[in-house]
């Protein structure tokens, strides 16, 4: 992947924009090509996707853009979830101070929105649902698939936070969701990359307003120069990710159940509904134990974060674990992991298990 993004950052320099010259062009097929792949892999064509910066700008013009819809056809309703991502929760909360009713669903502590509970909640004002694929805390997997039927004959839009997704259960989004928004860091592609399909209905597109004004690139939706080298990057980094796609989630998968196991040698709990997880991420945390000290501890050894990379710097609880119900105390001190699994083939199991176990000991002791 590295190799396909040098290439167009220094032997190709072209601008896909560009139509008088031969770099231009090479520039913009290079593009369309990339656009083609990932479309297909999404079951939709290439009109249909767009580049963003990533997921959280997609997620903003997904959710922003449809705003002034939804203003004029008086459907101001919008249902989400309480475990959603900031990258969904904020422009939510900026659009309820523009006079949305944006209905947040708790998932319990399975983690796991149900179809019923969305489906309750549905008016005929209701402009919007928004769910995540997969809780990029828990690894829970929401039941996104479903949900595009339940709406696919209804006015109401759906858009999916697909960030973790993508990739890993790519089939979920071949289902007739309106919006689905992309990172490609989270496939092995470039950091700053990403996109947004915009299913159509027929004939019918979804109705978005630009956020941005000054060019007419990607629909007019999102103008700007496209980095060639980052779109030329993220498609590489897809096509391998689907071709190597079984072996990752049996490796991801074996490694999860070594890594289970092993934990069960300490006073461990596991967050969410472990049957419907994906095999990559594991939220837990151990009885007694505070765990930005065990993070510390652990830091010659593993990588582990509270939560996600974007809120890891906060030492406020998670969210998501508070939205599932769970105690003060155990919400404050869970831990998330997540791995490739060519990342962790050297890990001690048997020195982790070790770390954790004399760590719980002390906390106990000094308790």
């Amino acid at each position: 992947m590295a190799e396909v993004v040098l290439h167009w950052m220094t032997s190709e320099f072209g601008n896909a924009g560009s139509r008088t010259h031969d770099w231009g062009t090479r520039a913009k097929r290079c593009v369309q090509q990339a656009r083609e792949l990932l479309a297909g892999q999404l079951n939709a064509t290439a009109s249909e996707l767009i580049f963003t910066s990533g997921a959280t700008e997609s997620n903003n013009i997904a959710l922003l853009g449809l705003a002034p819809h939804g203003e004029s056809q008086a459907r101001r309703h919008i249902i989400s979830s309480t475990i959603e991502h900031k990258a969904v929760l904020e422009p939510l909360e900026h659009l309820a101070s523009r006079g949305f009713e944006v209905d947040l669903i708790s998932p319990g502590p399975s983690g796991r929105v149900s179809v019923e509970a969305v489906r309750e909640r549905l008016r005929d004002d209701t402009l919007l649902v928004s769910l995540m694929h997969v809780n990029n805390e828990t690894g829970v997997i929401q039941p996104v698939a479903e949900l595009a039927e339940l709406l696919r004959d209804t006015p109401t839009y759906l858009h999916v936070d697909a960030a973790q997704g993508f990739g890993k259960l790519t089939q979920d989004l071949k289902a007739p969701i309106d919006m689905i928004s992309i990172s490609g860091h989270k496939v092995g592609g470039p950091k700053g990359i990403g996109t947004l399909l915009i299913r159509r209905r027929g004939r019918d597109t979804v109705p978005l307003t630009p956020l941005m004004y000054g060019g007419g690139q990607e629909r007019k939706l999102r103008p700007g120069t496209l980095p060639v080298p980052l779109v030329a990057g993220l498609a590489k980094a897809a096509e391998i990710f689907e071709k190597e796609h079984q072996l990752w989630w049996d490796q991801a998968a074996t490694f999860r159940a070594r890594l289970v196991e092993a934990l069960g040698k300490t006073q461990v709990r596991f967050h969410g509904d472990q049957d419907h997880v994906v095999p990559h991420i594991l939220n837990l945390s151990f009885k007694g134990v505070d765990a930005e000290a065990l993070i510390v501890r652990l830091k010659e050894l593993v990588a582990v974060a509270t939560g996600s990379a974007c809120t890891s710097a906060s030492y406020t609880p998670s969210h998501v674990l508070r939205s599932m119900g769970l105690p003060e105390d155990v919400a404050s001190n869970g831990l998330r992991l997540s791995w490739f699994p060519d990342q962790v083939q050297d890990l001690d199991m048997d020195e982790l298990v070790n770390e954790i176990s004399a760590f719980q000991e002390e906390a106990s002791y000094f308790a």
